[in-house]
């Protein structure tokens, strides 16, 4: 929920709540591969060293983690799906008579079909061998031109555009352009949630960067898990708490006083940047914690340049930006395979302009 309130010169943007409450259910139908708006998965097959299908293979998908263990079905194709999986590192074991035990480890990214494809060596069960994933150059499973990363602007073609500039109400949001398309279009998610504001483009709310765990840039529409949108989406992850306890933090800074000098003496500027996150176990392997928050301090003189023959009024006026984001999360594993979580996000943002 999000509301907007314009008082003459001073926007405020107060975000009362916003939460969602996933659950995901690892084991669906064999053959079909999954990828959704905020999960990844994993489908492979697996083959003898002569190349032929081992169906009566077991196949174990283990979270590293927070220690959750799927079991996918294995066709009579040879081959397995392990259904929605939240990203992550895991490890997948595969078990059969007669052949060595392998484990492979591979990384689900969200919104990709990783591949976990194996051949198997004949040998004793008991010896497990572990084998090193390889890169996958192009995927044969989905249609989308996609790429998950750190930084939105490393995508070919994608560039960042200022909320401030589609409405007075969103200074302090942004919003992507894909390939030259107009900002305003793209579609941004969170966790699976739709947070894109349908009437001037951006988002309805902010949330801690040190909260983001990845997130997908697709710029074709021909897969689902890019949702409805003209030009482009935006997929983002959320951090969960894991097995051990983990914490981050952050400062940036930037001021007047110590950029270049130029004549005339250039119009105050400051800005500060910070924030932290920790998270952890409440019960190992059942249920964990995050809690995240970052604040953006920004105090700045504002030029006014106005035309003869008003130019004798031409000054500056103080225009501080103060923007407040908060980020709880728990995961809760109800059993292997069922996952639920709980987000809570909270934010006010002020400028004066």
């Amino acid at each position: 929920m999000s509301r907007f309130l314009t008082w003459g010169t001073l926007g405020l943007c107060l975000l009362s709540a916003g939460l969602a409450v996933a659950v995901l259910l690892a084991t669906p139908a064999p053959v079909a591969a999954q990828a959704t708006i905020s999960t990844g998965s994993i489908q492979g097959t697996i083959l003898d060293q002569q190349g032929a299908v081992v169906s009566s293979a077991k196949v174990t998908i283990t979270n590293k983690a927070i220690g959750q263990k799927i079991r996918p079905v294995v066709t009579s194709t040879g081959t397995y799906n392990s259904g929605a999986l939240l990203p992550g590192d895991y490890v997948v074991r595969v078990e059969a008579t007669g052949f060595r035990t392998l484990e492979l480890p591979v990384t689900v990214l969200v919104g990709v079909i990783s591949s976990g494809n194996v051949t198997l060596q004949v040998g004793s069960e008991a010896t497990v061998v572990t084998v090193e994933s390889s890169a996958v150059q192009v995927n044969t499973e989905q249609a989308a031109v996609q790429g998950v990363m750190d930084l939105a602007q490393l995508e070919p073609g994608v560039q960042i555009q200022d909320g401030g500039n589609f409405d007075p109400t969103k200074n302090g949001f942004s919003s992507i352009s894909f390939a030259g398309r107009f900002g305003r279009t793209a579609r941004i998610e969170v966790d699976g949630i739709d947070i894109s504001d349908e009437t001037v483009g951006t988002t309805t709310q902010n949330i801690p960067q040190v909260a983001i765990k990845e997130f997908q840039i697709s710029q074709s529409t021909l897969d689902l898990s890019t949702e409805l949108t003209s030009s482009g989406a935006v997929n983002v992850v959320t951090h969960s708490g894991t097995n051990s306890f983990h914490g981050e933090g952050f400062f940036y800074g930037r001021s007047d006083q110590i950029s270049a000098r130029f004549a005339p003496k250039q119009l105050d500027f400051g800005r500060k940047q910070y924030g932290v996150r920790f998270g952890g176990p409440f019960i190992k392997e059942k249920l964990f914690f995050l809690g995240a928050w970052e604040r953006t301090q920004q105090d700045l003189a504002a030029p006014v340049t106005l035309s003869k023959p008003f130019d004798v009024l031409t000054g500056n006026f103080n225009s501080p930006f103060r923007d407040n984001q908060f980020l709880g999360r728990l995961d809760y594993q109800i059993k292997p395979g069922w996952t639920v979580f709980y987000r809570f996000s909270y934010e006010q943002n002020r400028n004066v302009s």
